[in-house]
């Protein structure tokens, strides 16, 4: 299906990523409904790119109550939010754990258990899940991030296949490392060596290629990450070796550590 003329519902919106998707989404002719929990910032692009702003924390149950019941019916879902959820389990508090688990996969989740009635009803619609390589590839310092985002690849994957002939399509779009934007951004640690980065655009222009496209699976990446991505996790042990060769762990270990206050 086209993005012009949907209305699309963006989680996340205020992060780097959420501001391209929606700046690209807009200039595609979307309507745009914004959600995040930076009010201000939420408010700001939503006059920019003349969409709706409803303010929601999504790991909060009430939060989502809200949000499912303000939102109203939508065309496509792009679920975007997710915290970093970095760090040794061992150094998570529960709190932490729980807050992961209900960003990055309960919250989409049960946003997709909401929407879908009337797409299906419809038959016409997208949902889109931005997950990560990480859903595909673990490493050091990521074991709950890991976790999130290999659940949400398998949940959209399987929801794709139930959706099969509704007219309703389902996608993840898994970005590699990211510049200007996300951990990196964030921490001011650099990718491990060798590895090209991405563009929060390029995640934008995934996302949009995905619903137009009805894509299963969008791995916005450079060749060379999207090859160790399938060999990764097709061979742990490859990847674990390779990881710390390239001194993936001290990466990982540096960006948890910066990240320590958005968990």
């Amino acid at each position: 299906m086209r993005v012009r003329g949907t209305t699309v519902l963006l989680t996340g919106a205020t992060g780097g990523i959420g501001h391209a998707i929606a700046r690209r989404l807009a200039a595609g002719g979307a309507e745009l409904v914004l959600t995040g929990r930076k009010v201000a910032e939420l408010e700001r692009l939503a006059g920019e790119v003349g969409g709706r702003a409803l303010a929601a924390d999504l790991g909060e149950p009430d939060g989502l109550r809200r949000l499912v019941e303000e939102v109203g019916a939508v065309d496509v879902l792009v679920a975007n939010a997710a915290l970093p959820a970095n760090g040794a389990l061992v150094d998570l508090t529960a709190e932490e754990v729980r807050r992961a688990l209900a960003v990055n996969l309960e919250a989409p989740i049960a946003l997709a258990h909401a929407l879908l009635p009337s797409m299906v009803a419809a038959r016409r619609g997208h949902l889109v899940f931005v997950g990560s390589l990480a859903g595909k590839v673990a490493s050091a310092y990521s074991s709950m991030y890991n976790a999130t985002k290999f659940g949400l690849r398998g949940f959209a994957l399987g929801l794709r296949e139930d959706l099969r002939g509704t007219g309703v399509g389902a996608s993840i779009v898994q970005p590699g490392f990211v510049r200007d934007a996300g951990m990196f951004a964030d921490s001011g640690a650099k990718p491990p060596a060798g590895m090209r980065t991405v563009s929060p655009e390029q995640v934008a222009e995934g996302v949009v290629a995905a619903v137009e496209g009805d894509r299963a699976e969008v791995n916005v990446a450079p060749p060379e990450l999207r090859v160790a991505s399938v060999l990764g996790g097709a061979f742990p042990a490859f990847s674990s070796g390779l990881q710390r060769r390239l001194s993936n762990d001290d990466v990982m270990r540096r960006v948890s550590a910066a990240h320590r206050e958005k968990r």
